[in-house]
């Protein structure tokens, strides 16, 4: 039996006839028509009846047997990514100004150079990002962890959003910052999140410590 994340799998429900997802890492949820092809011949090959679009804009093949597991990701030929696990998870993003009226900033652009900093990081807990191109926040800035919005001006950055069970909106930290100053926030917050977090999320650091000296710290 496969345990989550091994071989880039997710176990399904079931206890007699288990069986397993995976979801490729797609970037920014931005994918080509050779790999819809290549999803769409796979799913046919190993007789997949569903394939499901995640909430993390990838898209899972499921139902699959253990057996089939390394024949499925021979056969892509993609990055299985990190689904699961305590890391920086695949980060959600809007059109951007490339495709969207309402946009002030290139989401997509941002969402690609976090995802090949960061993706996969391991951390003391699990973290979501988001990148949206206006304060509609059409990532869903308010429940990620670290968030990104574009202002006429730069970007916002947002933390401590969380959308589990116990869920926490976030707390905006900084506006109106050039790209490389957001970047570099961005680094400073996983920073100081590796050498405060007590295994815990981001939201459950700031409650613990306070928001007022994690900003100050941050911004200090």
């Amino acid at each position: 039996m496969l345990k989550d994340g091994e071989k880039g799998v997710i176990r399904q429900r079931g206890k007699d006839d288990i069986t397993y997802a995976i979801a490729p890492h797609v970037p920014c949820g931005v994918v080509k028509p050779d790999q819809l092809r290549s999803l769409a011949d796979v799913a046919d090959k190993y007789q997949v009846s569903e394939l499901k679009i995640t909430s993390a804009a990838r898209i899972a093949i499921i139902g699959l047997k253990e057996d089939q597991v390394d024949g499925v990701w021979e056969d892509l030929g993609m990055d299985p990514g990190h689904a699961v696990g305590l890391c920086v998870r695949s980060i959600k993003v809007c059109p951007g100004i490339q495709y969207c009226r309402l946009a002030k900033q290139d989401s997509l652009e941002m969402g690609m150079e976090l995802d090949r900093r960061y993706h996969g990081m391991v951390l003391p807990s699990k973290m979501k990002m988001g990148v949206s191109g206006c304060k509609i926040q059409c990532a869903e800035n308010c429940i990620k962890d670290i968030s990104l919005y574009g202002t006429p001006k730069g970007w916002a950055v947002m933390i401590g959003g969380n959308g589990s069970a116990l869920p926490r909106l976030a707390d905006l930290l900084v506006e109106d910052l050039s790209r490389e100053k957001a970047l570099d926030m961005v680094a400073r917050i996983i920073d100081y999140y590796k050498e405060h977090s007590k295994r815990e999320r981001m939201g459950r650091m700031i409650e613990r410590m306070g928001l007022d000296k994690v900003k100050a710290d941050l911004l200090g």
